[in-house]
């Protein structure tokens, strides 16, 4: 995937580096700048706000640390980043990402699918040390797993969308339905029999200054782009990992 990909507008990520105790490793940044808001599930910076910054940092496979909030906001930090933002993580390779963009939306997403399944999934069990409502990565910094538990293998299908039109507070929410949507028809269609992973992310930037668009959901105007770019991006991604797996 080049990087910043030559087609994008607003989501133009730069491949950074940061290293921890397993090595070297590849990170996406976003520097978005002022009159962004944004929403995530992300565990750093989640929730809804002013973000200026978007962070997708690649990690080993034997990750331990239990503060990835903490670790995500050292490595932007080193990167110049200041203020808020949104910090995610994966142990994806971030260079197989995918890009794209429609009407306007851009998408970029990043796919870790060994360890996938349904969401509602009657016999699966949650991880002993990460909510499955809050979808962290680990334990926040202030606490610790309990004797005898590991900290969960960060894994993830990572979504950054960023829209050129502000979007109402709920629309910001339906976006994020949305995306979800598309990213699930996605990997339906590159042929994995699953919803996602367990520890998926997304994140939406929409504009702070203009007229709020109301709506967002997969017929809405800006709603059909949003789930098409995701839908490409995400398809792409997931079509690369697989490929790389099976070869």
């Amino acid at each position: 995937m080049p990087i910043p990909h030559p087609d994008a507008a607003l989501l133009r990520a730069l491949l950074v580096q940061h290293e921890d105790a397993s090595g070297a490793w590849p990170a996406l940044l976003w520097r978005a700048g002022d009159g962004w808001q944004m929403i995530s599930s992300a565990v750093l910076g989640g929730g809804t706000g002013p973000r200026a910054w978007v962070l997708n940092a690649q990690v080993g496979h034997g990750y331990s640390r239990l503060d990835p909030d903490r670790h995500l906001a050292e490595i932007a930090q080193r990167h110049g980043m200041t203020g808020r933002g949104v910090g995610l993580m994966t142990a994806a390779r971030v260079t197989e990402g995918a890009f794209a963009t429609d009407g306007g939306v851009e998408a970029l997403v990043t796919a870790g699918i060994g360890v996938c399944g349904w969401a509602a999934d009657p016999t699966a069990t949650a991880p002993a040390t990460a909510s499955t409502t809050r979808r962290t990565i680990a334990p926040p910094a202030a606490t610790k797993p309990a004797p005898g538990r590991a900290a969960p293998v960060p894994g993830t299908v990572n979504i950054v969308v960023a829209l050129p039109v502000a979007l109402s507070p709920g629309a910001m929410v339906n976006a994020v339905a949305t995306a979800t949507e598309a990213k699930v028809q996605a990997l339906l269609d590159a042929g994995f029999d699953a919803s996602g992973t367990p520890t998926d992310a997304v994140c939406v930037a929409a504009r702070e200054a203009g007229e709020e668009v109301p709506f967002c959901g997969p017929r809405s105007e800006w709603g059909s782009r949003l789930a098409r770019a995701v839908h490409t991006a995400t398809r792409e991604a997931a079509l690369r990992y697989r490929a790389r797996r099976l070869s």
